[in-house]
């Protein structure tokens, strides 16, 4: 066995109703006093961020609520949430909402705290200067943002850039299904597809994949196969709106440390250049990347195929086309689009998007397959 490193958040808090004992956790933290939050318009209107305020409020707490978080975070919308947060100067951030407001949170955690502009965090271990204590708090079963260090943000010209850096794990992911039961199916859907896609490909990563990452992606497949049906179709299971954040989490965990690949890298084009979301724009390519890399990553799938119980005899192989028959089957079952043009892509736009794809290194250095510019057109024709 190679050598390998794991990494994780250092405190992981789950169960229902968490965010009403707040303080307990953050007290753990220091004197936290002063708790700036990051959130968006839906969380607000849906009523979520109410049981935390109330309990903050009880704690004494001075509160400044930043709720203007949008998808794929644009740089510009990050710089102005940090200036209005550091205007506060609060003793630590707290994010709560799904993977844009987590990303846009950790972000804001390391501006409020010190000199570096944003400009100079893109990319890997950029990030040179301490952080406020941060906690993160999913609301939706699917980016795992609460255990990675990463951020994805968008730049003004539309491009999505990462920023990867150990500083960007939480103090603390708090994991509270109660803010989960009120999900619409189709966000529920589109995210948990996203999350079984992190644990397939952190199985298959070319560059880093490891025992660990492995046996936590197994689990959280186990669990999200097990619950995505019923969390869509009956969004009041408590018990599967648990399983899904579990398995969301321990995914994110996975692809921490095993990155993922060309899935992803041909769904960034996807959300960037037609604003579909990160979850669904996965779930409209995997089939058809899982089918490309089959050549490399057959004895993976199976082993997925196996601890899913799938039905189906016969090589690495077969059952790898049974595992992707399964994956699709869910995809319909739970309501998702399986096709490019029911999102508004025609033919003409594949070369564009397959331009874009191409240059996504950082990703697809990942695939178990290496992919050429022409690959990837034919992908999304097969998508379309």
């Amino acid at each position: 066995m190679n050598s390998f490193t794991f990494e994780t958040v250092s405190r992981i808090s789950v169960g229902a109703g968490l965010c009403t004992h707040i303080d307990e956790r953050l007290g753990a933290l220091g004197d936290m006093r002063r708790v700036g939050i990051i959130t968006d318009q839906g969380i607000i209107k849906a009523g979520l961020l109410n049981g935390l305020l109330d309990a903050l409020s009880a704690a004494q707490k001075e509160v400044w609520v930043y709720d203007q978080v949008t998808a794929d975070p644009p740089s510009r919308m990050v710089k102005s949430a940090a200036q209005e947060m550091s205007a506060f100067a609060p003793d630590c951030i707290i994010g709560i909402g799904g993977g844009s407001t987590m990303d846009t949170a950790k972000i804001v955690a390391v501006l409020c705290a010190g000199n570096q502009p944003l400009g100079a965090l893109y990319g890997f271990d950029q990030v040179t200067e301490s952080r406020l204590p941060l906690v993160l708090i999913p609301t939706t079963a699917g980016t795992g943002s609460e255990v990675t260090p990463i951020s994805v943000l968008t730049r003004d010209n539309g491009e999505k850039v990462g920023i990867i850096s150990s500083k960007l794990y939480a103090d603390l992911a708090l994991v509270d299904p109660e803010l989960t039961l009120s999900l619409p199916q189709h966000i529920t859907a589109a995210t948990g597809v996203d999350a079984m896609v992190h644990a397939i490909e952190s199985m298959t990563s070319a560059r880093l994949k490891n025992p660990m990452s492995d046996s936590l992606a197994l689990i959280a497949l186990q669990r999200l196969h097990g619950a995505i049906e019923r969390a869509c179709l009956h969004g009041d299971d408590i018990e599967a709106r648990t399983q899904m954040l579990l398995g969301a989490l321990q995914a994110g965990q996975a692809f921490a440390n095993a990155p993922v690949g060309a899935i992803h890298g041909l769904a960034y084009p996807i959300g960037g250049q037609f604003h579909v979301s990160h979850g669904l724009s996965n779930a409209l390519v995997m089939p058809h990347v899982m089918r490309f890399n089959v050549q490399k990553a057959a004895p993976v799938y199976a082993q997925i195929h196996d601890a899913l119980g799938l039905k189906g005899a016969g090589n690495d192989a077969a059952k790898a086309e049974v595992l992707i028959d399964e994956l699709e089957r869910i995809c319909v079952a739970i309501g998702i689009e399986r096709h490019l043009a029911q999102v508004g892509i025609a033919h003409t736009d594949l070369a564009a998007m397959a331009d874009e794809a191409i240059t996504i290194e950082r990703l697809l250095v990942n695939n178990p397959v290496v992919m050429t510019r022409d690959d990837i057109y034919r992908l999304y024709e097969a998508a379309l």
